[in-house]
């Protein structure tokens, strides 16, 4: 049985192939700059070479075309026809509070995400039109919707709501809602499954550093608290994002310079972060070689996101009392040593004491990492995220009738001996280039 994902950005549409019965990945890639020029596909099936093919996609639907017709050619696909697709998880990135779990998509599931739409207009209208077009070209399987707010349901009142008026909220739904939900659903199990330890006593602060960031305090196994809000525009700084500021400060800039709402909501969101300090770069390795270089305000934005994530880490401390393990994940989270390194930096009365030769070590997605001193108090764990399956075990689970919420519901890479195959390769892979690779790698308690 073979399992589809699909994640549609404004500009991307990313997919995975998954054979269920192997439990093995057999193709991924992207299809990038979607409705702009120079649209492309990247794609990568097991065993043979990677794959670029340019190819104009104005919209959604001939970038979901695009992915079919590679998924079934005879020279790079992995599929015979698509009619051995049975089941589509879609990313939904925000479900509002109308979903606390993922669901069988139809009409009247549609007709609620048009309703939630305008509370993430950033997202949510290119993860409909992706639903759209693959319902189209693959009307025979189930197609469900993965939504990333559906994890942080669980966050009490005290953690969702805002100081604002409360008619705001009843009328509005203006709250917190959080997102990177199933990639805290993933590492929030893996993690409870390196500690030994059932994962609904399990408290975790777990970083999400990405272009986009987050960080989730989490009590018990359920979602207490986290970083992003309303929109994913609160909280860290981000790629190009601003996080949190003064919520005066938008009116006084427009006031100012004569800014609209549009211009200034583009500004918060697409020009500032690392972008806007930097003048000229999002990416964090382009930031750490202009460091390196002598850019003091490339040093100056490292600064900055690692203050804020520091915040963060302290803050959560206090809220969740006892915390069992701090999780780094993500692209950021799982490669840039350096900026786990000024994070981690000075919290050894916290209870956290990392080791930085361990820290320097850990640069691969293919292994869970260790990286604190046998002293600290709190344990310190890299832990790469896999949020297609999340999505896979969650589609397959819809389809046979099995599925839950996650507090009722077990998936497979919350078992001790779970093994992520396509990694495992890889990692071997990673160990001859790297032996000492080893001495970090996280075993289960």
């Amino acid at each position: 049985m073979i399992i589809l994902t699909l994640n549609c950005g404004s500009s991307s549409a990313k997919y995975q192939v998954y054979d269920w019965e192997a439990r093995d990945i057999l193709a991924v890639g992207v299809v990038e700059k979607v409705t702009m020029k120079g649209s492309f596909i990247s794609h990568e099936a097991r065993g043979k070479p990677k794959y670029r093919l340019d190819y104009d996609c104005p919209n959604h639907t001939r970038a979901v075309d695009l992915i079919i017709k590679t998924l079934t050619d005879k020279e790079q696909g992995v599929l015979s026809d698509m009619s051995v697709i049975k089941a589509v998880g879609h990313r939904v990135v925000h479900g509002g509070d109308k979903f606390t779990k993922s669901v069988i998509i139809n009409a009247e599931v549609m007709k609620t995400l048009e309703e939630v739409k305008a509370l993430g207009p950033l997202h949510n209208p290119a993860n409909i039109m992706g639903i759209e077009a693959a319902r189209k070209v693959l009307p025979q399987a189930l197609h469900c919707a993965i939504m990333d707010t559906a994890w942080h349901q669980t966050m009490p009142p005290a953690s969702y709501l805002y100081a604002l008026p409360y008619e705001w909220y009843e009328k509005y739904q203006v709250r917190r809602y959080g997102f990177h939900g199933t990639s805290f659903l993933y590492t929030a199990k893996r993690a409870a499954a390196l500690l030994g330890q059932d994962p609904f006593n399990t408290n975790l602060i777990i970083c999400h550093l990405g272009n986009g960031a987050s960080v989730n305090a989490v009590k018990e196994g359920c979602s207490f608290d986290t970083s992003m809000g309303l929109t994913p525009l609160e909280g860290l700084v981000m790629g190009t994002r601003a996080g949190e500021a003064d919520m005066a400060m938008p009116f006084y800039v427009m006031r100012k310079t004569g800014m609209s709402a549009a211009d200034m909501e583009n500004a918060l969101n697409k020009k500032s972060g690392l972008l806007g300090i930097t003048g000229q770069y999002a990416d964090r390795r382009d930031i750490q070689q202009a460091k390196l270089a002598g850019d003091t305000r490339a040093e100056l934005a490292q600064d900055m996101e690692a203050h804020r994530v520091k915040k963060y880490i302290g803050g959560y401390q206090a809220i969740l009392g006892r915390v069992d393990a701090l999780v780094f994940t993500a692209g950021v989270g799982e490669f840039a040593w350096f900026m786990r390194e000024k994070i981690l930096a000075g919290l050894e009365g916290t209870g956290l004491v990392y080791d930085p030769q361990k820290n320097a070590l850990a640069h691969s997605r293919n292994g869970e990492f260790l990286i604190s001193k046998p002293e600290s108090r709190i344990p310190v764990y890299i832990i790469p995220t896999d949020e297609e399956l999340v999505m896979t075990e969650d589609a397959y689970a819809l389809m046979m009738g099995t599925y839950d919420t996650h507090t009722r519901f077990s998936y497979s890479f919350q078992q001790r001996d779970y093994v992520n195959k396509g990694r495992a390769r890889d990692l071997k892979e990673d160990l001859a280039r790297e032996p000492a690779l080893a001495s970090i790698i996280a075993q289960p308690q």
